[in-house]
């Protein structure tokens, strides 16, 4: 018995008792910290101070953006031509109400074969007093067609995309322009000179209805238009980003053809055609530049005025 119990102590004390270990401390001294981190990503370093310091100039000559701006109400184009018209030239649509019985002429019919080649417009037979009813006994013609609100951009949204592509800002404000075909040119000429937008204020101006978007002749599709609810300070918020702002009028200091500043980043801001620019938006204007006319007219159509004014920029542009 003596012995077999000095053979069990034998084996018991050949066991290891408890010790105080390195807590993984000596393997994780092994593993090494990484690779060692790049001059302009640690602190203390000249590299990481000139970094952050290019990082805040790029920030304040380019502001971020806020994408997207106010949505503007949907609309009903009524009657067999303008309903065509507008499907022809791509005034977008969300349904296109035909009246139930209806005499199937040729408008009628090409209406529905455009209506239905886009394949994104819900095709609806209505009875005629609906119709009356949506269109407040407006002479529809037994054609409705719904036009969804258009989504607005917002002002830094033009600025930020001219950055993006590398470019000086190149846009259209306007001031008192009511004529939805004047503001559809306008966007139309953005377009052909190569600009980044146009600015509209949200009260007695003209938005983009299906007339701006027909007379665009499908530009608006590709050139955003922002609205904002004051237009001087939308302008203030510009020039503070370095933007000049060079306004047309009659008594503008300035002939166009000599301005300096077109070729920079710029807001050119076109009033309305009776009154021009109102004086508060005058006032902000940075130059106020005449177009020359020798044949002796008093003022331009504001789309033409824009047009000419456009080209000027982008021919100092491409000098």
């Amino acid at each position: 018995m003596a012995g077999n119990s000095q053979r069990r102590n034998r084996r018991t004390s050949n066991k290891k008792g408890a010790t105080v270990g390195s807590g993984g401390q000596r393997r994780k001294g092994l593993e090494g910290k990484g690779p060692t981190p790049k001059a302009e990503d640690r602190k203390g370093h000249k590299a990481y101070r000139v970094s952050n310091a290019m990082a805040r100039q790029a920030a304040k000559r380019r502001p971020a953006p806020r994408r997207g701006g106010p949505k503007g109400a949907s609309e009903m184009v009524v009657g067999r031509n303008p309903v065509f018209e507008a499907l022809r030239d791509g005034v977008p649509a969300t349904t296109l109400y035909v009246q139930q019985f209806i005499d199937n002429d040729e408008r009628v019919r090409e209406a529905l074969q455009l209506a239905g080649a886009r394949g994104n417009i819900n095709l609806m037979e209505a009875p005629r007093p609906e119709l009356d009813r949506m269109t407040n006994g407006l002479n529809h013609q037994g054609l409705v067609l719904q036009v969804p609100p258009y989504e607005y951009a917002h002002p830094e949204d033009l600025t930020a995309a001219a950055y993006d592509d590398g470019e000086d800002p190149l846009i259209v404000a306007l001031d008192g322009v009511t004529d939805p075909r004047n503001l559809g040119a306008i966007v139309r000429s953005v377009s052909a000179f190569a600009g980044h937008g146009v600015v509209i204020p949200e009260r007695r101006a003209a938005g983009m209805t299906a007339g701006a978007w027909k007379t665009s002749a499908g530009t608006a599709a590709r050139t955003p238009v922002a609205r904002v609810t004051n237009l001087t300070r939308a302008l203030q918020e510009y020039k503070k980003a370095g933007i000049a702002v060079v306004g047309l009028a009659a008594e503008g200091t300035h002939e166009v053809q000599d301005l300096e500043a077109l070729g920079g980043p710029v807001v050119i801001v076109v009033g309305s055609e009776g009154k021009g620019l109102s004086r508060l938006v005058g006032e902000t204007c940075d130059f106020l530049v005449r177009i020359p006319m020798p044949g002796g007219a008093e003022s331009l159509n504001a789309g033409v005025a824009a047009g000419v004014v456009l080209y000027e920029a982008a021919r100092r542009r491409m000098g």
